[in-house]
This record gives structure tokens, sequence and C-alpha cells, in this order.
């Protein structure tokens, strides 16, 4: 997709808050001020006898009293619409970014850091939507400019010209200048995404740092990637705040350059005062249409840069689908999180696995022609040394690795999409280290669910977390902190547990989850899980009580 057509379709989807704030745009930028430049100029036509108008003095005076009222209100609705706009764009570029990256297998890495992702997320979404938003005001200018150029050739060809004369001149340095902006804006946004990336991956690993002894190595290695940010954000920042100069100055002495040659035709009485302040007035909105036209011309190029990075953050995502039109909730409340009833036809009778193959590319290893048979209430027991292919296994299974041969059946049917099919309430899955939130507990094991409709205190219990709940100071209701290192390591699997336990699926597939774990835990655990009979479990263990208890077991 061509930069223009990536801008279009964030216009397209967005039009109606785009046309609100270009129609108000439109009063404030330019009915607004071409009746105040007519009215003042009339005013001082008035003044000196050159009046081509019936009206008073105070006549004219009261007109621009009226406007000055009128005003107030059209420039706070613009203001306001202008600002949602801005926002609603972003959050757009935002949403459709993150709904592909949610959606992707959970084993699909992230081309960088988290770090690196959020600055992503922030600068460079903000960046391509405030730009859209500007191309709207600068066309309001240009409208304005078109209108102006009206009235002025009109009066003085010459005058006229060099008045617009900056425009061209800045439009053809920012031309020459546009691979210097381009190289530097990247640089410093990558730069910018390393030291934020450094930075959450620091706060994520205190404690490896204090057991290394690291703090002053982690202090330098931060000092480095700070200076290389300072030194890029500074170069960017020279580049555009010259070009900004030379446009505003480019625009000082086209402004001296009309004085001149209004002094000359004002002697040879072919220019009026009124004429003199029309230009005037004129003079100022298009010496800032000549340094809008040079800021978006410098925009131009960084979006490009902003685009390139999001696509590359959705790892080769069609560049529509960072476009696509998709709801906002910046002007109404945000919609409850969806909950999933169970039905008959999530039901799982028997689950068949054949010929099922991934291999890793990088390492060559893996899993091949892998078949099972999980019927329903039976409890099978995947095993074998590290590196067999057990957790390879299991995501290959649902979805999360691409199976690179064979087929999934549930009850019969083939499964085309596993990632997307084996889901709660049909399949529920705890990894070997789940991910927790800096949220209270309670948070992190629904995920969302409305808690009236679930059985929260019946997973606790399931997992084995009833005394470990009592224990922390707040209960349920206990912030984890981040990655949830308020919790020991068996209180995060056991979490994980919860949180799929809460959701009652029918498949139950769990990854080691008794590592970590005392033995009087890790047996209660295994008691209970053996207790739901009507459920389905395929589970990675070496424990002697899971071996014992299984219906069938699975060496790799």
């Amino acid at each position: 997709m061509r930069l223009w057509q990536y801008l279009s379709a964030i216009f397209l989807a967005n039009w109606r808050i785009l046309s609100l704030d270009a129609a108000l745009g439109f009063l404030m930028a330019v009915v607004i001020p071409q009746v105040v430049a007519l009215v003042q100029r009339e005013i001082f036509n008035n003044l000196t006898g050159d009046a081509n108008v019936s009206l008073g003095i105070w006549e004219l005076c009261a007109v621009l009293v009226a406007i000055a009222v009128a005003q107030f209100p059209v420039t706070l609705a613009g203001s306001t619409v202008n600002r949602a706009t801005n926002v609603m764009l972003a959050c757009q570029l935002q949403r459709n970014a993150f709904s592909h990256l949610v959606y992707l297998p959970g084993s699909r890495p992230l081309p960088s850091s988290a770090g690196e992702a959020v600055n992503r997320f922030f600068d460079d979404t903000r960046g391509s939507g405030a730009y859209v938003a500007r191309f709207s005001f600068v066309a309001q200018y240009m409208v304005f400019g078109a209108i102006a150029l009206y009235f002025m050739v009109r009066i003085s060809p010459l005058i006229t010209f060099a008045v617009f004369l900056p425009i061209l001149i800045v439009m053809a340095i920012i031309s020459i200048a546009s691979r210097p902006i381009l190289l530097t804006n990247e640089a410093s946004r990558k730069a910018t995404g390393a030291v934020t990336g450094f930075i959450a991956e620091a706060f994520g690993m205190v404690e490896a740092i204090k057991v290394a002894n690291a703090e002053e190595r982690a202090i330098d290695r931060f000092n480095v990637l700070n200076r290389e940010r300072q030194r890029t954000a500074l170069r960017d920042t020279v580049i555009s705040q010259t070009l900004q100069a030379v446009s505003q100055n480019v625009a000082n002495i086209g402004t001296g350059l009309i004085l001149i040659l209004a002094g000359q035709a004002m002697r040879q009485g072919s220019f009026t005062v009124g004429d003199l302040s029309l230009f005037v007035f004129y003079l100022s909105y298009t010496q800032q249409l000549s340094v809008h036209i040079g800021a978006i011309l410098i925009d131009h190029k960084r979006v490009r840069v902003s685009r390139d990075r999001l696509l590359a953050l959705m790892l080769g995502a069609p560049a529509k689908t960072l476009v696509e039109a998709s709801p906002g909730y910046l002007l109404r409340g945000l919609p409850k999180a969806p909950f999933i009833e169970k039905t008959i036809e999530d039901r799982l009778d028997v689950l068949e696995v054949k010929g099922l193959t991934y291999v890793h590319p990088e390492s060559g290893l893996g899993v091949s022609d892998v078949n099972l048979k999980l019927r329903r209430g039976s409890f099978t027991v995947v095993t074998g040394r590290i590196g067999a292919g057990k957790t390879t296994l299991l995501r290959a299974l649902i979805g999360w690795l691409p199976h690179q041969a064979g087929e999934i059946r549930w009850n019969g049917a083939v499964v085309d999409e596993p990632d997307k099919f084996l889901m709660p309430p049909r399949c529920g899955y705890t990894s070997q280290v789940p991910r927790l939130f800096s949220e209270e507990l309670r948070s992190n094991i629904l995920m969302g669910l409305p808690e009236e409709r679930v059985d929260l205190p019946g997973a606790v219990v399931s997992a084995v977390m009833e005394q470990d709940v009592e224990e922390l100071e707040k209960g349920l209701d206990t912030i984890v902190e981040p990655k949830g290192v308020k919790l020991s390591g068996g209180q995060q699997r056991r979490s994980g547990a919860a949180r799929m336990f809460v959701r009652e699926p029918e498949l139950l597939i769990l990854d080691d989850l008794s590592s970590g774990l005392d033995v009087e835990t890790e047996q209660t655990l295994w008691a209970r899980l053996f207790e739901r009979k009507d459920s389905t479990a395929l589970v990675v263990s070496h424990r002697r009580t899971a071996l014992r208890h299984a219906d069938h077991v699975v060496v790799l």
C-alpha cells in the first residue's frame, strides 16, 4: 500500500469526524477571517474617504464586534473537535495494531522489546493521526490563500507575487532536505525505542540485576543508550527547527518586500490604506500557510517512517489491517467484556490428533507424526527428557505454533484454525510460567469475566489457592505487582490454573503445572484435578502422582 493510499484509508475510516473538523475549521480559518479582513479594509478606506460601501464607521465596527462574539463558540467547538479527532485517529491505529497482535499465535514473539513496542504504539500512531488531521488544517489555509489571492491580484499582481513567493521557496528547500529528514527521524525513533525497551526490561529484571551485582553496569548501559538517543534526537530537532526557522525568516523577508512595494504604489495613488491593511492581514495568514506547508512536508517524510515501524510491529500484516475502520469510544462508554456461554456444541466427546508435526526452523527440533486420541473424562500425561518437544506438542495442538502436517478433529469435525477454535469454553491452557498483570489477583483470574456469572471461589479451590488468598493482606484484591512478583513461583502457576478453571473448559491443557510446588500442595492439586470427572486433561508432567493416575502416557 502506497503512502497516499494508507493516508486515504485513514481518512475514509474516519470521514465523519474529519468532515466535522474540516467544517468547523473552514469557519474558523476561512469564513470568519475573510469577513474580518474585508470589513477592516472598508473601515480604513472609510476613514480615508475611499470606501466602496454605504455603511458608516460605527456600523462596520458593530459588524466586527458581532463577528468576535460569534467566533468564540465556533473556536471552542472547533478546538474540541480537532483535539478529539487527533485522539481518535491515533486510537484507531493503536486498536488495529493491538488487535492484530492479540490474535496472533501466542508463541509468536514481538520483533522488538516490549518497551520499543510501547514507543511505537504511542509516538508512531500519534504522528500518523496528527498528520491526517493537520492535512485538513493546511487545506483550509490553502482555500483561504486562494480567496486571498483572488482579491490581492485584483488590487496588485506584483505585490501578490511578493506575498506568495516565500511559500514556493520553502517548498523547494524542504524538497532538497527530504532525505536527511527521513534518516534522522528514523534514527531518533529507533534510539528512543532502545531506551524505552531497556527501562522496561530493567524494571522487570531487578532481581537478576541484583543477583549478578550488575547495578553499575546496568546504569552504564542505560547511559550509553541515553546518550545515543540524545544525539539522534538533537540532530532530528536541529534539522526540523532549522527548516522551520528558514520558513519563518523567508516569510519575514517577504514582509519587507511587500512593505517596499506597497509604499511605492501608495505614492502613485494605486494603493489605498485599506488595501494595505488587507494585504497586511492576509500576510499573517500566508506566513502561517508557509510555515504549515513546511511542517506538513516534513511530517510527510516522518509519517512514512511511522507507518513502516507500525507494520513491522505487526509482523508482516497487510497495511489495510492497520487502517481499517474500528469503533472508537472517546464519546461513549466502553463496551462490556463479552461472556461466552458454554453450549452443547462445545461439549468434547473425543479429540483426535493424526500426524501432527511441527519442527522449529532454527533448531530442527520439534515433534513429528504425533497421533493422540483423548476421550471425554480421560487423563493423559506427556513426559520425556528436557528438549524432547513436550511444550512444542501442546502449543502445536492449540495452534500457538502452526502445525506443518497432520490434522486435529473435535468430535470428528476437522479443526482448521485451532488457535481460534481451541479457546474457552472449549479448551483452557496453563503455561509453564503464567503471565500476570500488575492488578488485583481477582482481576488476573477473571480477566474481564463478570464475577457474578462464574464460580470464582470454586476456581480458587481447584487451584489450591484458598490458603494463599487468606494469607495475602487484601485477599483476592491484593495487587500482585508487575509479572506477579509479589507471588511465589508456585503461586503464580496456580493463579494461572485458577484463571483456566474459572472458565470451566471442556479440555484442560497444563504444561508442567506442579513444578515448584511442595509435596503436600502438589498432591492436593492432582487430587482435585482428578475429582473433575467430566473434564478431559492433557498435561505435561514428570511426577509420579500424575503418571500413576494417567489413563495414557505419551513419552517423547
